[in-house]
Formats: structure tokens, sequence, C-alpha cells
């Protein structure tokens, strides 16, 4: 028998470590995307800068899974220190493309500029064959000019 020690680095554990590499795992469509907050930038990238729609109104980012997923996590974070108003986003799943969506929740709430610039949607899923996430995001729910944004999604 041959024997050899190799020695591996030691690296920290990232606070990425668990969720889905979701730059391997699908393709992403966006129904708006400003050209500086690109939708990568929610995705896998710096929460700091996220993304945003290059036009007000109603938006939706789409996964669409290269492999069926089984999720048992979603992490959203929004963030606007800019326009007080009620937000509202649909979260919805589908086994393949033109397949029928099934809701997983619907969800608003007030960003009040300055103190309610941050909301944190965490939800636990027993998610199984996912095929396409959906997430459409309602900026304002009156009607007003504001961009939809989403600053980080991550899944389990």
């Amino acid at each position: 028998m041959r024997k050899k020690v190799i020695r591996v680095p030691q690296t920290a554990p990232t606070r990425d470590e668990g969720w889905l590499d979701v730059n391997q795992a699908a393709s992403v469509e966006v129904s708006s995307e400003d050209e500086n907050f690109p939708i990568e930038s929610a995705l896998i990238g710096d929460e700091k800068r996220g993304w945003r729609a290059a036009e007000p109104g109603s938006q939706t980012i789409r996964l669409i899974f290269d492999s069926p997923q089984r999720l048992s996590r979603i992490w959203l974070a929004f963030q606007d220190s800019e326009v007080s108003r009620t937000q509202e986003f649909v979260l919805r799943w589908s086994s393949r493309v033109g397949q029928p969506f099934r809701e997983i929740v619907r969800q608003q709430w007030n960003f009040s500029s300055p103190a309610g610039v941050r909301e944190i949607e965490d939800y636990a899923v027993d998610l199984v064959d996912v095929g396409v996430l959906e997430l459409t995001i309602v900026p304002d729910k009156s009607g007003g000019a504001a961009h939809a944004s989403l600053a980080k999604m991550r899944l389990r």
C-alpha cells in the first residue's frame, strides 16, 4: 500500500456557506434593470448595492433552474431610504416553465423613511421539484413612481 500525507489549507467558512449558488444553478429573467444596479448584485453580489428596476411600477424577477431544486429556505432583503410607501411582493414557484404557479407568500409593509428603510423576510419552506421561482414586486401600492428594488435574495 502506498500512502502520502497531504496538507490542505484551512479556510474560514464564508457567510454564504450552505446557500444555493444561483450563479451555477439557474438563469434569471428580469422585467427591468438599472444598469448601475444589475440583478447579479442581489443574487450573487454585494448586498449593499442590490438590484433596482430602471423604470417605476410592478417588476418581476424569475429564476429558472437548470435542474429541479428542493428549497428549504428563502431569504429576502429589501432596502429603500428614498421614498415612503407601501410595498408588496408575491413569491411563487412552478415545477417547470409554462406550468401553473403556486403562491408561497404575499406580503406588504410600509417603508417609512428614515426609520423603516429595511425589511428582511426569512421563510422556512419545503418545496420539492422547483423549476421556476418568481418574485413580483409592486414598489408602491398607491401607484406612485417608486422603483422596485431588492437588496439580496438567498436560497437554501
